[in-house]
């Protein structure tokens, strides 16, 4: 095993996908170094808790206002190191987490205040509670390179609007976002010790998994998922885990091809297909197969695949060339188990070493990887259906259950299968911007993990809740204490009758044998 003085020396280098250049070299962060990070945390979190929701709301609106200001530079940067197009970076990252602030600077003090609780029961009624929400202390994120800006800072924010410190380990392969990130809360006003960022590779994750923190967030593979849940599960760590999708397309008889056809191209291919909300699988009706098919074949024919700094480019690179090869052997075990290939199918070496034709595969079926496995590239297999049973069932004839869509000119048909079908969100005629809409919870079933992130429910992620119960009456014994007595049993069963028993008369019945309880000497 390497000390931690090895890993403390080793480097990583950040990597801009479409031309090979290394953009920058990195210290790996040791384990040390993390404890260090982690014990700085939290010696400041008390005070950040105690600053008050008000006050980290207004920090929140100065870093919406420096994002915006610096919107176009931060995409650029998000493009030089993932690859995507810089209209991407601004829809799908920047515009996000502009929003999302936008949801925790309007609702966070709503949502954070105590919530009163009523009493139902008689027995309880001379008491007060409510509901308290307290920061977990310190949260540890560790964060993909699909989206390396959006979903590290909308995790961050919830966490600190709620009162913790965080400390982000993100992708190695994305490191300079995540550095831009903490210039970017630093310069709001967000104290240095409440947000930082440990640069490194899987050990430095490890050792931030392994360190004295309250909760940990994390995004990436089912492998890897499965094996922090393990290491969580020896102290009880709660975690939130966001293990990616294979989310299917369901396209019915009666919808728009043009538009859907549209949508499964876009909803394929955004990011190079590297979007765990991406289409995955793509389930077309019989009576429109052939004509979807060919729309979007012809569609894709028309993408200008590129560099992501060019304007004009629709689809980027790759992240690495393993992801590449992930998909090559996807596509090339489809081809061989009698898939066809109606647009793209190759790499584009011509154009760099990650790059690889946005593809369009026919007549797949669940015997093959590409429908099994998670493909995270640029392909959209396409299978026919012939019921709408059939179509749910293929839909739900996966281990994946994180989002899904349907298409249909039938709201309400569509809403009806949305409901039967396995994922943890269902759109109606549009695709992955489910993300983007910062109310709504993001997070799956099944394998694709636990917890949510996002909105209301992403803020309940970030908090201890706490019952508080104040007795109004702190001078009176309780009726319940001991001293039972022989007439005790007699007097509750009556009291329950008063409460719950059916009929008025033997209600009042209750309430007679109930009449002695209070006057019972108690200890």
């Amino acid at each position: 095993m390497a000390t931690d003085l090895q890993i403390a020396a080793r480097k990583i280098s950040s990597v801009n996908p479409a031309t090979g250049e290394v953009l920058r070299e990195l210290e790996c962060a040791g384990a040390d170094e993390v404890l260090a990070a982690v014990a700085r945390a939290r010696a400041a979190q008390v005070e950040w808790a105690e600053v008050g929701v008000r006050k980290r709301i207004a920090l929140l609106r100065e870093f919406q206002y420096k994002l915006q200001g610096k919107r176009s530079a931060i995409a650029e940067a998000i493009t030089r190191e993932a690859g995507k197009p810089v209209a991407e970076a601004l829809t799908t990252e920047i515009l996000v987490v502009l929003d999302a602030a936008r949801f925790l600077i309007d609702y966070a003090y709503h949502l954070l205040r105590d919530e009163p609780l009523p009493h139902g029961n008689l027995a309880t009624k001379l008491k007060s509670g409510r509901l308290v929400r307290e920061p977990y202390g310190i949260v540890g994120i560790i964060s993909p390179w699909n989206y390396p800006f959006s979903i590290p800072a909308t995790e961050t924010l919830a966490a600190l609007v709620a009162g913790n410190a965080v400390v982000l380990k993100p992708s190695e392969f994305t490191s300079l976002v995540a550095l831009e990130l903490k210039s970017l809360l630093h310069a709001a006003g967000v104290p240095r010790d409440i947000f930082q960022v440990v640069v490194g590779d899987g050990a430095t994750g490890a050792a931030l998994i392994h360190s004295p923190i309250d909760k940990l967030v994390f995004t990436g593979s089912v492998a890897t998922g499965k094996r922090i849940a393990m290491a969580a599960a020896e102290r009880l760590l709660p975690v939130v885990l966001e293990l990616g999708g294979k989310d299917p397309m369901l396209v019915l008889e009666d919808a728009d091809v043009d538009v859907a056809s549209s949508a499964a191209v876009w909803g394929a291919f955004v990011n190079a297909g590297q979007t765990c909300l991406s289409v995955e699988r793509c389930y077309v009706h019989r009576s429109l197969y052939e004509a979807f098919l060919n729309a979007c074949a012809e569609k894709v024919k028309r993408l200008r695949v590129g560099r992501g700094l060019d304007r004009d480019t629709d689809v980027g690179p790759m992240i690495h060339k393993r992801q590449l090869q992930i998909v090559e052997a996807h596509v090339e075990d489809a081809l061989a188990r009698g898939a066809r290939v109606l647009a793209g199918g190759s790499r584009l070496p011509q154009l760099g070493t990650n790059f690889y034709q946005p593809t369009v595969l026919a007549d797949v079926t669940h015997e093959m990887r590409i429908m099994r496995e998670e493909t995270f590239g640029p392909v959209l297999p396409v299978v026919a259906f012939d019921t709408d049973d059939e179509a749910v069932r293929l839909a739900n004839d996966s281990e994946f259950g994180l989002a899904a869509c349907v298409w249909t000119r039938d709201n309400a048909r569509g809403e009806r299968l949305a409901r039967r079908i396995q994922a943890g969100t269902v759109m109606v005629n549009d695709v992955v911007s489910c993300f983007g809409i910062s109310e709504a919870p993001h997070g799956g079933c099944k394998s694709s993990g636990i917890g949510r992130a996002h909105g209301r429910f992403g803020l309940e992620e970030m908090v201890r809740l706490k019952y508080l119960d104040v007795d109004l009456m702190p001078s009176m014994k309780k009726v319940w204490w001991y001293g039972y007595g022989a007439n005790f049993a007699q007097q509750m069963e009556g009291f329950l009758d008063m409460q719950f028993a059916r009929g008025w008369g033997a209600r009042l019945r209750g309430a007679l044998h109930a009449a002695g309880v209070m006057r019972r000497k108690r200890l």
